[in-house]
């Protein structure tokens, strides 16, 4: 069984086909790397009117156990990222979800650092890991490049997650039961260190009073509509820590994902979060969009999009935030893309001040190695 592997980061979906490239490389190493830079400008209301540009590089290393030589079913991978550049939403807009998934400011850090084993229709994985590569993602949504779309705000905002870019140490479990139904469960250091005591995330510790957070989600694929895919996810976790030895923090939630495609061209997805108010700020997250392919006859490859993602704030003096993004994929080559976008933030609410409405722009491109 060959043995593939998706990774998604800052709404960038990249498929990993281990068995299948080191087979023709003769190789058991592959490496690669990848760039994305965002120019972004904040046209008007928010924090103030302003442009800035902010980048992500990541430099990726794989090991297959079995053209080494070794054994079957094994994989090692390792990645490491930096983040440069200006802040736009935290220096411009102003807005609570995030308008660019790899908003991060200045760092150089381990990203990923991980081995797993196959074993038939299951898969283990130890080590430092993306809780938001395996759970809680959408295909389609991650053509967009507003945060909430690749994690729920709910679930981001209101637990210490093991995610772009500051991950954790942790243990995955995947069985794939059938065609049909997948069911996958994480366990997670439940406070990871932050960037000030921990700069480049290459220095880990578990104790009690770190605590743990654990995620488990249930998969169904299949499509309502004949012939075409259809992907449903329902995922519950749970966050346990200590914030002073005699205080135990206990916090958890739900959430669901749908992506299902309507056509050859059109599909659409929705994502849920759910926690308890008295616990949580944004207790209520909603999302429904679609991508488009092939919107210009002679650009097939070409995605358009558009999408609505909506977080339910409590106790903030300007309420709920509700982002409206548009965004347009042009592929240049199997390499290399460009992408306009544009995104409306309705009541900005990542600060303690009432902001006007912004309208965001952006041009982001991407280059794989």
């Amino acid at each position: 069984m060959k043995t593939v592997y998706r990774l998604v980061l800052a709404g960038m979906s990249v498929t990993l086909g281990f068995g299948e490239i080191q087979a023709q490389m003769k190789s058991p190493f592959n490496f690669e790397a990848s760039y994305i830079g965002d120019v972004v400008s904040n046209l008007s209301g928010g924090i103030k009117t302003g442009t800035t540009y902010l980048g992500l590089a990541n430099l990726k290393a794989g090991f297959n156990t079995e053209t080494a030589g070794w054994w079957k079913g094994g994989d090692a991978f390792v990645n490491i990222g930096n983040t440069h550049g200006g802040e736009p939403s935290r220096v411009l807009v102003g807005d609570f979800q995030g308008v660019s998934n790899i908003e991060a400011g200045n760092l150089t850090f381990l990203y990923e650092l991980w081995y797993r084993q196959n074993f038939g229709n299951v898969r283990m994985t130890f080590g430092l890991q993306d809780l938001n590569a395996d759970f809680a993602t959408s295909e389609n949504g991650t053509l967009f490049t507003n945060s909430s779309f690749g994690i729920h705000s709910s679930i981001a905002d209101n637990v210490a997650l093991p995610i772009f870019p500051l991950t954790a140490l942790g243990a995955n479990i995947c069985w794939n039961i059938s065609d049909t139904f997948l069911w996958e469960a994480a366990v997670f250091d439940g406070t990871p260190d932050d960037f000030e005591t921990n700069p480049y995330n290459t220095e880990w510790k578990l104790s009690k009073n770190q605590g743990f957070l654990a995620v488990t989600e249930f998969q169904i694929k299949k499509s309502f509509i004949k012939g075409k895919s259809g992907s449903y996810k329902l995922g519950v976790y749970y966050h346990q820590h200590n914030d002073t030895i005699d205080a135990e923090q206990k916090n958890g939630g739900f959430y669901f994902v749908g992506d299902q495609q309507i056509n050859n061209k059109l599909s659409v997805f929705s994502q849920i979060g759910l926690s308890p108010k008295r616990m949580n700020k944004n207790n209520r997250y909603y999302s429904i969009g679609l991508n488009y392919k092939g919107l210009i006859n002679k650009r097939p490859e070409d995605q358009f999009g558009m999408a609505v993602a909506y977080a339910a704030i409590d106790g903030n003096i300007v309420g709920s935030e509700t982002v409206v993004e548009l965004t347009y994929k042009l592929e240049i080559n199997e390499n290399i893309y460009v992408r306009p976008d544009i995104q409306y933030i309705i009541h900005p609410a990542g600060t303690a001040d009432k902001l006007d409405n912004a309208l965001v722009g952006f041009i982001r491109f991407g280059v794989d190695f």
